[in-house]
């Protein structure tokens, strides 16, 4: 599987968000204690990882005062151990029931994030364990898990977003009831609104821009400095990919046309390219809708995210396909495949192969457990240039997810690409984004996108959507605004757009082609995540030093004496950090 250029820095990064303080309140380092080391941590350690946030509001969070603070929660048994190296830890055992564990009573408080982490190992086999908190009326809410191990401590990072001010039990769970539950170094650590925001600003500031400087010099006049030389800096790109899906509505309205290329320069068609759509009946392929709406886009120079080769729920197959015998629909499978990918090979920036491989697995029943493994190989020989997605939902989004957590979409993700013939393909993970009308839970969308990251695959949020509710605009600014500040994130496509086109669960714009209050936020952040003309005047010695978001940019320079000009292009990325541009004139 191939890792991303930027992991390095995203780990660098990490560690300089560690440091950060985030207002409100003062939470220093101590807060972020090891956020780094957590961040590395690919494998499960013979010792458990150090404790975050210092426990924050966990009393006894190392188990160095024995048991006290902490509980017996449901049946079964609890004792304390210690290790060869003299660590220790908290084990329950004797289990009757999943949640039988250990607990300890915190109070929540509305309107607060709330981050947690814990070193967790199971006594045989390979067990998921979660976190859980129970609240003052008996409902669970479950804040994360992981897939712990015999042998060895997995950090289980989550959080949940407080609804209501209230007394909870923090408990874990596991279905097998046969294995021990061990657990170190617990943390819990609570953030306002405003520290969880001061948090977004600080990252964007390190993520998404860099420091540069300009040295402007004479071509005339033996490369000197030209001093007090007037320039112009305007941004022609973005540098972080923002779109919007769109839909075959697009080919019959020149205000839809008109709306969409003047806001995104990045784009997935929500059905067209989908099994379903071009081919309803056996043998009788269409592409007619697909290949007119790429041609608006690449008119527009709007890049194109495909989706998708094949789906794995049964319910969306085309209905012929649904009734093939395991050899035809192999022979169908490989006809599509060919089809599609060899169509738009080249000019597509990623495939989405086989969507929403973890929830379901029709190819895998059908054709055998190794099906979309091959067909990742398959796409990839076809065009070799797009990034090929694994692409789930509620990765992201639903702290009591199983099937796609994030542990085992890490897992799913390392069996797709450590498959004979895969180890090249250029991977990506997709998490769709479909969030509910509640707060969202940014707690747990942070940690599961750091733990996502530690695998060095450039993460997308492919399918951002936020259902319908009194909130909807604040909730989706909230989701963009998280994702746009995570180091590990590369790119984020909504599922949106006008009500013209349909959308009307999700509408950014009314009939009329006028923007709702969630087309208000996207329009802002469109503008706040641009950079703005920059006019400004060179030292004596020639040189300017500014901070600019990363994308592609023009600069015009024009000498004030002789008032001769030039205009140049560049770039900037985060490898620019620091960097010297020159230009002459």
């Amino acid at each position: 599987m191939r890792s991303s250029p930027g992991f390095n820095m995203f780990l660098f990064l990490s560690l300089a968000f560690a440091l950060l303080s985030l207002g409100s309140g003062q939470i220093t380092q101590t807060v972020f204690d090891d956020y780094y080391d957590s961040m590395a941590t690919t494998e499960c350690l013979a010792e458990p990882g150090s404790l975050m946030y210092g426990g924050g509001v966990i009393l006894n969070p190392e188990f160095i005062h024995g048991t006290s603070a902490w509980t017996v929660f449901g049946q079964g048994a609890t004792e304390l151990r210690i290790s060869h190296t003299n660590n220790r830890f908290m084990v329950a055992r004797n289990r009757k029931r999943p949640s039988d564990s250990f607990s300890q009573k915190v109070q929540l408080e509305k309107g607060m994030f709330y981050a947690f982490s814990a070193w967790v190992q199971v006594s045989q086999g390979s067990e998921t364990v979660s976190v859980a908190f129970r609240t003052r009326d008996g409902e669970f809410v479950r804040g994360g898990s992981v897939v712990a191990k015999q042998g060895c401590w997995s950090l289980l990072k989550g959080g949940i977003a407080a609804n209501s001010s209230s007394p909870a039990d923090v408990l874990f769970e596991s279905k097998n009831i046969s294995t021990e539950i061990w657990v170190d170094n617990v943390a819990l650590q609570p953030f306002s609104k405003q520290q969880w925001r001061n948090h977004q600003e600080e990252s964007i500031e390190k993520v998404r821009k860099s420091t540069v400087r300009f040295q402007i010099t004479s071509v005339n006049e033996r490369g000197l400095g030209v001093g007090g030389a007037n320039v112009l800096i305007k941004q022609t790109k973005q540098g972080f990919p923002f779109g919007c899906g769109m839909n075959f509505h697009i080919l019959e309205s020149a205000d839809y046309q008109n709306w969409f290329a003047s806001r995104f320069r990045y784009t997935t068609f929500t059905n067209a390219m989908k099994w379903y759509s071009t081919e309803a009946k056996q043998g009788q392929e269409n592409y007619t809708i697909a290949d007119a709406m790429l041609k608006f886009a690449q008119d527009n120079n709007i890049s194109i995210r495909g989706h998708n080769i094949f789906w794995d729920n049964q319910k969306y197959q085309p209905d012929w396909v649904k009734t093939l015998a395991p050899d035809d629909l192999r022979k169908a499978a490989e006809k599509r495949i060919n089809s599609v990918v060899s169509r738009y090979a080249g000019k597509l920036i990623a495939w989405d192969v086989v969507n929403e491989n973890l929830h379901f697995s029709f190819f895998e029943d059908n054709l055998g457990e190794n099906a979309s493994s091959m067909y990742y190989s398959m796409a990839y020989k076809l065009d070799p240039t797009p990034r090929m997605f694994l692409n789930e939902y509620n990765t992201i989004e639903y702290s009591g997810e199983e099937k796609a957590s994030p542990g085992n979409y890490k897992k799913r993700l390392q069996e797709i690409f450590s498959y004979p013939g895969n180890e090249d393909i250029p991977a990506g993970i997709g998490v769709q984004g479909h969030f509910g009308t509640g707060q969202p839970n940014l707690a747990y969308m942070r940690s599961s996108l750091d733990i996502l990251a530690t695998t060095g695959v450039p993460i997308w949020l492919t399918e951002v959507f936020v259902d319908p509710g009194a909130n909807q605009a604040q909730n989706l600014e909230e989701v963009l605004r998280e994702a746009y500040s995570h180091p590990g994130v590369e790119g984020i496509i909504m599922f949106a757009g006008p009500v013209y086109a349909g959308y009307n669960s999700m509408a950014l714009a009314d009939k009329n082609f006028n923007n709702t209050l969630a087309g208000d936020v996207v329009d802002k952040l469109i503008q706040e995540w641009r950079s703005k003309d920059l006019e400004a005047r060179a030292d004596e010695e020639g040189f300017l030093g500014t901070t600019l978001l990363h994308g592609e940019y023009e600069i015009s320079i024009t000498d004030p004496i002789s008032n001769s000009s030039s205009t140049s292009r560049f770039e900037v990325t985060r490898d620019s950090f620091r960097k010297i541009y020159h230009f002459h004139i």
